[in-house]
């Protein structure tokens, strides 16, 4: 590291999650910020956010945790067609893994190789009503495969 680097790390510190830099404390919803919101190394998110490049890395990171939860949740997954696999990482990736996992009949339904019953399910839930375009689509690639 630069010697401007190790002098920022050492007087910025690393957070790993969003904090309010007047007060330092974590940021939490519904909370007042007193200062700028920032992150890691002193990355102040309401003046520089992110670049596309970091944002691509960060969804890089996201999807890689998504699939190896996803292969030790659902082993049987991993015999599925790449689309079936794709849906499954990406409504883990909206819903986290305890929301997808809570689609228990969908699951069983995908596991028995029945995707017209799992997408039926996967319409039939609170999840399609509050995204009901991106849950059509899903459903569509889960029966087409």
């Amino acid at each position: 590291m630069s010697r401007v680097a190790d002098l920022l790390r050492r007087e910025e510190g690393l957070r790993l999650a969003v904090y309010d830099d007047a007060t330092g404390k974590p940021l939490l919803p519904g909370m007042t910020v007193v200062g700028h919101p920032t992150i890691g190394i002193g990355r102040c998110l309401d003046r520089k956010g992110l670049t596309a490049a970091e944002a691509t890395l960060l969804l890089e990171n996201d999807i890689a945790e998504i699939r190896a939860d996803l292969a030790r949740a659902l082993p049987w997954a991993g015999a599925l067609s790449e689309t079936r696999q794709v849906v499954l990482q990406a409504m883990a990736f909206q819903l986290g893994l305890a929301g997808l996992l809570k689609f228990r009949a969908t699951l069983a339904a995908i596991q028995r190789g029945d995707y017209a019953a799992a997408a039926e399910g996967m319409l039939a839930s609170l999840w399609a009503r509050q995204t009901p375009a991106r849950a059509a689509r899903m459903a569509a690639m889960m029966r087409e495969g």
